[in-house]
């Protein structure tokens, strides 16, 4: 007796356009373009939470750049400057303290020259 793939592959095709809710035209309709869809945007989220590393980390050094033009000093600088004083704030806490508590970064910038 052969075995038909009937409640499986209603079962899958329900799973991918269950994902594609919301998707234009027929990519939430219809399963082969809906598939299609829906695998291409789970490359785009990956690609994206890669991405947004890299760009909050740049958020970081322009905020950190922005807050030490006041000092006179390239950021470039004041990083080697913080390793020689070894120094081990990352650059995301720097930046916090750098937009939240002013005074606290004018002396964490004075200790270091």
């Amino acid at each position: 007796m052969r075995i038909k793939t009937g409640i499986v592959r209603k079962k899958r095709h329900k799973k991918i356009l269950k994902l594609a809710k919301g998707y234009w035209m027929t990519r939430h309709k219809r399963f082969k373009v809906a598939n299609e869809a829906v695998m291409h945007a789970g490359q785009y989220a990956f690609n994206g939470r890669k991405l947004r590393k890299r760009d909050t980390r740049k958020l970081w050094i322009v905020r950190l750049n922005a807050a030490l033009t006041t000092f006179k000093i390239s950021y470039s600088k004041f990083i080697k400057l913080l390793k020689d004083k070894k120094i081990e704030l990352n650059r995301k806490v720097l930046s916090e303290i750098a937009l939240n508590d002013p005074t606290t970064f004018k002396e964490i910038v004075n200790f270091v020259k």
